[in-house]
């Protein structure tokens, strides 16, 4: 009786709570999004400090990474150990002890063979290509001068273009070279200092980095165990459990993608360097070792490693340069469509366009580190999302497949369920038009 009084005078009854609740809700993600721009970007202080607190856990940083990427090599090497060691040894606790270490000594080791190998291949090899070019460019200038002299001489109207090109260009290098790099002279050499203490520090920090992943391998599980506990002790146990599963699933993604991707790479970089042996190319280890490193990066790896690498060719000879153009592109092929998805599978569960999405955005805010793990990263980000709306789907008892969406027009309150477009077959389309045409001109036949 209240709501058809309600309804009689003209009013409805809105339920405003949920309303107040989107508001202040929406109104809370603004003025905090605000508060953070301003601390970060206007407030130096936090900055400041955001930037001390990066330097001092750099090497840290360098240590657990270091322990992560090295953690598969320790736990097959101690597979193999372990069962050896405790046959001659009666202590159990001492021959764990004695594993671990034997094994994260041997992971380090093979760590440092590999660089030491790549090392080895990639100095000689750019101290020879630097030399050759050193060698040949100025042949290639000679020839360049004398091609463009017997050019010149020929047309005496692009003669006097060249030389009046010649002393502009002439002018405006002795002018910048008195305005601008002569006051700049300074600032390079305190460039230069900074870059030399800033690679000694890194240096230093590298060193730390080693020795806190060596004592991060051999506590590793004292370490995995704390953090449940925190996280147990924190949170309730439905919580938890989700916290838990998201970090096993989140281990997994980065784990199946970073060593697939190096497998990947090393099988790309092994494939480079048997074509281009056979097919005669200079510089082959050099560009080998590019291609296959700067293969690591996802989408746009090949192609950052492949500009330089045919650059380095091209001035050594044009058509070879022109040759391992078209090598790498195929080469590309081969590994986009046949060995990439063979190794990684679809460890991500992205897209596409969420991969370049994901390594334009962490290239942009990172740099190169940022575009090796914005997959990964972006490819955790959105499991979780996944998980969410589809607990909050099952929820309100909707259907979780995106393909249910595609053609939803809206959702029926009464029975809760989507209603869909409804699309007409061309032969109904063409019935439907037979029969409006005809009654249109039953229309006009009783119109006159």
């Amino acid at each position: 009786m209240e709501e058809q009084g309600k309804k009689a005078n003209g009013k409805t009854n809105w339920n405003i709570r949920p309303y107040l609740a989107m508001g202040l809700t929406s109104f809370l993600v603004v003025a905090a999004s605000i508060l953070f721009f301003f601390l970060v970007y206007r407030y130096n202080g936090v900055t400041q400090l955001m930037d001390k607190m990066s330097v001092i856990l750099q090497p840290i940083s360098i240590g657990l990474v270091l322990a992560y990427l090295v953690t598969p090599i320790v736990n097959f090497e101690e597979r193999y150990l372990l069962p050896f060691v405790q046959a001659r040894m009666k202590n159990q606790r001492k021959s764990k002890r004695l594993v671990r270490g034997l094994s994260v000594a041997g992971a380090l080791l093979f760590v440092a063979v590999i660089i030491g190998i790549l090392l080895q291949m990639v100095i000689p090899e750019l101290y020879r290509s630097i030399d050759g070019m050193i060698g040949t460019l100025p042949k290639q200038v000679n020839s360049f001068m004398d091609w463009l002299n017997d050019y010149v001489s020929s047309d005496s109207n692009i003669s006097g273009y060249l030389e009046t090109a010649l002393t502009k260009g002439t002018e405006i290098f002795e002018d910048w070279a008195q305005t601008e790099f002569l006051p700049q002279t300074k600032n390079i050499i305190a460039g230069l200092t900074t870059g030399v203490i800033t690679a000694v520090k890194l240096f230093f920090n590298v060193i730390v980095g080693i020795i806190v992943s060596v004592y991060v391998l051999m506590s590793k599980e004292a370490f995995i165990g704390q953090s449940k506990k925190v996280v147990y002790a924190v949170f309730s146990g439905k919580q938890a459990n989700v916290i838990i599963h998201t970090v096993h699933k989140s281990n997994e993604i980065f784990g199946g993608f970073i060593s697939g991707k190096i497998l990947d790479s090393l099988i790309i970089g092994i494939l480079c360097f048997i074509c281009l042996y056979l097919m005669k190319m200079p510089y082959t280890v050099l560009v080998s070792v590019i291609v296959g490193v700067t293969n690591v990066i996802p989408f746009f790896g090949p192609y950052l490693g492949a500009v330089p690498s045919a650059i380095l060719i091209m001035l050594a000879n044009p058509i070879m340069g022109l040759y391992f153009i078209i090598f790498i592109l195929v080469l590309q092929q081969i590994d986009g469509n046949i060995i990439g998805p063979k190794i990684l599978g679809d460890s991500t569960g992205l897209s596409s366009f969420w991969v370049i999405f994901a390594i334009l955005t962490f290239g942009g805010i990172l740099g190169i580190p940022g575009m090796i793990i914005g997959v990964p990263v972006f490819a955790v980000f959105f499991y979780i999302m996944k998980k969410m709306l589809g607990y909050i789907l099952k929820r309100k008892q909707l259907p979780r497949d995106t393909r249910s969406y595609i053609n939803v027009m809206k959702l029926d309150l009464e029975t809760n369920t989507l209603v869909c477009e409804v699309k007409k077959e061309p032969d109904q389309k063409r019935k439907t038009g037979q029969d409006s045409g005809t009654t249109g001109k039953k229309g006009k036949s009783k119109t006159k």
